[in-house]
């Protein structure tokens, strides 16, 4: 009798079942790295406004009364940002939609002048620091889809 040689069918189900089981692993962490770097654009959509606050804070006699005063409020400026809006003291809020994920879509993230302290500006000044992404400040999004320069700090 000549002996058989090659891999026994359990041999092939095991090795299937491992590379199952790493592609969804896979497949699960390239989602995240994708929906990070699609809220990686709506958070760059803070920074023209951005400058423009930090101007008023300098320049300004006195802050604005009304949430709409600074000028840099947009609706519909990039593929994934649905709104830019601020409230009198400066946070800056962008609403953001089309990322493809209800985790971030539909959710706000948040941008904050910080004085020397800091604390939220109360008055006109220089502002010394941003703090972006603090739920205190609004933002509803999950913290591991945001940038690391935007988690709250």
């Amino acid at each position: 009798m000549r002996r058989q040689s090659g891999f026994t069918i359990i041999e092939v189900m095991i090795v299937t079942v491992i590379i199952g089981v790493l592609a969804v692993i896979a497949i699960r962490s390239i989602n995240g790295y994708v929906v990070r770097a699609k809220v990686s654009e709506a958070v760059l959509a803070l920074s023209t406004c951005r400058t423009v606050i930090a101007e008023v804070y300098m320049s300004a006699d006195a802050l604005p009364t009304t949430s709409d005063s600074y000028g840099c409020e947009a609706t519909d400026s990039s593929k994934y940002v649905e709104a830019i809006r601020t409230t009198p003291a400066g946070i800056i809020m962008v609403d953001v939609r089309g990322v493809g994920d209800l985790r971030v879509d539909f959710h706000t993230i948040t941008l904050a002048p910080l004085d020397s302290s800091g604390a939220l500006m109360t008055d006109v000044g220089r502002v010394a620091r941003w703090r972006c992404g603090a739920s205190v400040d609004g933002t509803d999004v999950n913290v591991e889809f945001l940038p690391g320069t935007c988690r709250g700090n």
